[in-house]
């Protein structure tokens, strides 16, 4: 009998340079994104005059990106399981290139509101590439590669910071839309040329009356979470869109409940490890956006109060950088834990790292350098933290529901940022100093954010410590990364 022939050499050879170029494509999208979110942040004091409005209509340059974020994030995923992720994703860049070009050409508040609120439709890129990562990967590169994913939020911001500042203070403010609809071409055509379609589709309708009664839901909660601090935290705006959000999110949940095909399948997001991840996720936002709230501030306010350290923007740029960095180092060894120890523990640990970091920035707050090294500490134990986040959602959901399930991840996230900004505001509103005619935060109330941080890390930890024990499951690209012990991750047929 003939022997077969051997394989020829590189057979194998061609396989990991394309998972290479599909993570670093999908990677580069996940920081377009993110990008897309901080590169307003250097011209938000002169909005009021460049769109010529009042200081309360400009906030809405901003508040429509996070209300658009939020009711697309959901939508997407779900649209991508049913018809493609791949699709999903372009459509996503499209529309983020739509919405810089419009914000591009804005001089006035409406056209600029509009195109923020188009770039904010974007905002379901990262859960969208985690998605396609898990379709299209071997196994033993999933982890690494969702990590690095997950991360690219935090370092799309961190980076984009400090190319934001100076392109503000050397060119035309308009640039900044200019860049972000280049880099959107730039990821759009290469997520078209280099990254293939999932073959995973759930089919099916789409869940409409679903779509939109989680979209106004979220958007009463997000713009009541927003605007209170401007409105009143009881006043008869506030509470009212608090009541219906309240309202219209049971009557969602019954429908959803009722639904053969729904938006968000309740029950697979009621299992103990989904649910305890998502709140995890929420409390890690929270975190996230206290160090991005507080740490410019500090380097902005003037020396003569005695703990600002009187930089400007492009100064505080350059001390997030380093953060941004940090966190896209610590992918891979968020992966490393996590396929030695399990996701659980990964996410554990880097709550903890995140509280000591705040904790660090309680005592180390007087100095560049000092908020340097909080900021990669924090940045460290978000980088961990968020890598272990897909994988344990992965491994708790049909893999024809990874889409949706990662992007009400995602949201979660969001909704925990806009509390932490809530929060943030009230208590540096409360608690000032003054200097000269001004009323300014005080040190005691930087603190006290900082520690509310460091106990919402804390509290994190404690969720996370209540997740079932998960093992890894070896399988072939598409399959799950792990599955707790108590049940593999379901299928439908």
């Amino acid at each position: 009998m003939p022997t077969p022939p051997a394989p020829s050499p590189d057979t194998g050879a061609s396989a990991p340079p394309r998972t290479n170029t599909v993570v670093a494509v999908l990677a580069f999208a996940g920081i377009v994104v993110s990008l897309m979110q901080t590169l307003v942040i250097p011209v938000v004091p002169e909005l009021p005059k460049l769109l010529h409005a009042s200081p309360s209509d400009a906030t809405w340059a901003v508040t429509a990106t996070l209300l658009a974020g939020a009711v697309a994030t959901p939508v997407v995923g779900r649209l991508g399981d049913m018809y493609g992720k791949r699709r999903m994703l372009l459509v996503s860049l499209g529309l983020l290139v739509a919405g810089s070009t419009v914000a591009g050409l804005s001089d006035s508040l409406a056209p600029m509101v509009v195109g923020r609120a188009l770039q904010g439709l974007a905002a379901g890129v990262i859960p969208l590439g985690i998605s396609i990562m898990r379709d299209e990967l071997p196994a033993e590169r999933l982890a690494a590669a969702t990590a690095l994913m997950s991360a690219s939020l935090g370092v799309g911001g961190a980076l984009g910071l400090p190319a934001a500042a100076l392109l503000a203070e050397h060119a035309d403010w308009h640039a900044l839309f200019w860049t972000s609809a280049g880099l959107g071409v730039l990821a759009t055509a290469l997520v078209a040329r280099l990254v293939p379609e999932s073959a995973v589709r759930t089919g099916g309708r789409f869940d409409l009356v679903g779509a939109a009664g989680l979209s106004v839901a979220l958007v009463c909660l997000l713009l009541a979470i927003s605007k209170g601090a401007d409105w009143g935290w009881t006043g008869g705006r506030t509470t009212g869109l608090f009541a219906a959000a309240v309202a219209v999110l049971l009557l969602w949940g019954r429908w959803e409940l009722r639904g053969a095909q729904p938006l968000v399948d309740l029950r697979t997001t009621a299992r103990r490890q989904v649910l305890l991840t998502n709140l995890a996720s929420a409390v890690f936002g929270f975190s996230l956006f206290a160090m991005s709230l507080l740490l410019p501030q500090l380097v902005q306010l003037p020396k003569a109060t005695g703990y600002g350290l009187g930089h400007g923007m492009l100064a505080v740029g350059l001390i997030m950088a380093p953060n941004g960095l940090v966190m896209m180092a610590m992918a891979p060894l968020s992966a490393r834990i996590s396929q030695a120890k399990g996701p659980k523990v990964t996410l554990m640990l880097g709550a903890v790292v995140v509280a000591g970091g705040y904790l660090l920035n309680t005592v180390l707050m007087s100095a560049v350098w000092h908020l340097v090294l909080a900021g990669c500490v924090i940045g460290a134990g978000i980088g961990l933290a968020y890598g272990a986040m897909p994988a344990l959602i992965m491994s708790a959901v049909p893999v024809s529901e990874t889409a949706a399930a990662n992007s009400l991840n995602t949201l979660m996230r969001s909704i925990g940022t806009s509390v932490s900004s809530a929060v943030a505001g009230v208590v540096l509103a409360q608690m000032t100093t003054s200097f000269g005619p001004l009323a300014i935060p005080s040190q005691a109330g930087f603190r006290v954010v900082m520690g509310i941080g460091a106990a919402a890390a804390l509290g994190a930890f404690v969720l996370a410590s209540f997740i079932p024990r998960a093992r890894l499951v070896p399988g072939p690209a598409g399959e799950a990364a792990g599955a707790t012990e108590s049940t593999a991750a379901p299928t439908r047929g």
